[in-house]
């Protein structure tokens, strides 16, 4: 069976081939009525774009890039199910790499990938996305790209963010509210912007309630494992939280298998939060109480803005999404 061609749509929708072309594009200058009947033609023939026909065409490879830096397997699944989605939307296709434990060779890694691949643009994720050296190397090249929640959004190219201090406060807060006064903190990643800030708006919320400086800090690098051992050793000493706040979901998961070992009961003994919202939140028992850091819409929009600049449109500097504070089984009263 023959290949369905751009021809073949153009004549199905009864339209030039240069306006399929534009939908294909999401180009400005169709009216709706001729894009939706484009995009029913391309529908019933079940047409595909060819990406090197396209290329060919556009002077451009259709192929956008996504670079990440983080041990959370759970967060990268889902800012990578963001980007990819909406660059199906667009026709386009999706080069991850990874950067984890590249250390100071992480921008060459992504220079490397830039030329090898040709990427029209990058999607640039933390901590990667606040490597000053890495945006300077991106401006000298003229690349678009978009970061994801950098340490300073006056710097730089477009931004999309949430407001971690904040958030960090929210559960905090909610902790004191269910009576706690205790309540331990697992830091994340020291190499990562959103870390600090999270730690802040912990720090914050006790300090306002004045009881700051006697909460127990264990420092954790956002997986699993770091979380188990930072839990560990919270619930090793003498007047143990009967809180813990950790400062994403993998380290709150680590720190419930830590109290499980113990015999500690979760949340009757003792409550734990995490952040995020991903996936291991909802597997762990009890699940996590969370805040809901969206990381898919975040990775959706970053990828949209990045089509936008990429094909001429504008973007705005600061693209700022709202999180939510999830309750589930891990936290209750003080006891």
């Amino acid at each position: 069976m023959a290949r369905t061609t751009i021809d073949d749509v153009a004549a199905a929708a009864g339209v030039s081939i240069k306006t399929v072309s534009r939908v294909l594009n999401d180009e400005p200058g169709v009216r709706s009525e001729t894009r939706n009947r484009v995009r029913d033609a391309i529908a019933s023939l079940s047409y595909r774009p060819s990406l090197p026909a396209r290329s060919l065409a556009g002077k451009r490879s259709n192929l956008l890039g996504l670079v990440y830096d983080n041990p959370s397997a759970n967060y990268v699944f889902d800012v990578q199910s963001g980007a990819m989605a909406r660059c199906r939307n667009a026709h386009l296709r999706l080069f991850i790499q990874s950067c984890n434990d590249l250390g100071g060779e992480s921008v060459e890694e992504v220079l490397a990938m830039i030329d090898q691949t040709h990427v029209d643009g990058l999607v640039v994720t933390p901590p990667l996305s606040s490597d000053p050296a890495l945006i300077s190397a991106l401006d000298e090249r003229r690349l678009p790209y978009v970061r994801l929640a950098p340490d300073d959004t006056s710097k730089g190219g477009p931004c999309v963010i949430m407001d971690d201090e904040a958030a960090a406060h929210d559960m905090t807060a909610h902790l004191l509210e269910l009576g706690h006064r205790r309540i331990g903190f697992v830091a994340g990643h020291p190499d990562h912007p959103s870390s600090r800030l999270r730690r802040l708006g912990y720090q914050a919320a006790l300090d306002a309630a004045e009881i700051g400086a006697s909460q127990p800090i264990e420092q954790g690098y956002n997986d699993t494992a770091s979380g188990y051992e930072a839990g560990r050793r919270l619930l090793s000493i003498a007047e143990r939280p009967t809180a813990i706040f950790a400062s994403n979901d993998d380290m709150a998961a680590g720190v419930v298998q830590a109290a499980h070992e113990l015999g500690i009961d979760v949340p009757r003994q003792l409550s734990v939060a995490g952040f995020d919202d991903s996936q291991i939140a909802a597997i762990v028992w009890p699940a996590l109480t969370t805040i809901r850091q969206p990381a898919y819409e975040m990775a959706f929009t970053a990828a949209g803005l990045l089509i936008d600049l990429i094909r001429g449109r504008p973007a705005p500097a600061r693209t700022e999404l709202a999180y939510t504070l999830v309750q589930r089984g891990s936290t209750a009263e003080a006891p």
